[in-house]
């Protein structure tokens, strides 16, 4: 007996899919301008490529030169830990949300952005 398996993907988002995907991602840009005016800069920053990041380090404490580090594979890993570290502590939050921003920052990120925290100063360690 055989059997037959056959799947065919288009690659061609439902309507209802696509509406979802629109308003998760619209979402996750307010947290992400809700955090830049939490910490003291504008929001709009955080929506422009490369520059967001830019921001982020300066809202960290952390000089500029350090977004050529995020160019550099597995560089890039140790310094992103680094940066959300002390994104959790500018917030006077601790390795808890460290840990939460690197492994469910879906959560923590908008927990942060929406939530009590407030920024403290740039926390570079």
């Amino acid at each position: 007996m055989e059997t037959s398996f056959s799947y065919s993907f288009s690659g061609e988002m439902s309507p209802t899919s696509m509406v979802i995907s629109l308003v998760i991602l619209a979402f996750y840009l307010y947290c992400g301008w809700k955090l830049f005016v939490k910490a003291g800069q504008p929001g709009w920053a955080s929506l422009i490529p490369i520059y967001n990041i830019y921001v982020l380090l300066k809202i960290v404490g952390k000089p500029g030169w350090w977004l050529l580090l995020f160019f550099l594979p597995l560089v890039n890993l140790i310094i992103a830990i680094i940066v959300m570290h002390n994104l959790s502590l500018s917030f006077g939050k601790g390795v808890g949300t460290t840990l939460g921003l690197l492994f469910l920052g879906f959560i923590f990120m908008p927990w942060l952005a929406l939530g009590s925290a407030k920024y403290t100063a740039p926390s570079a360690v």
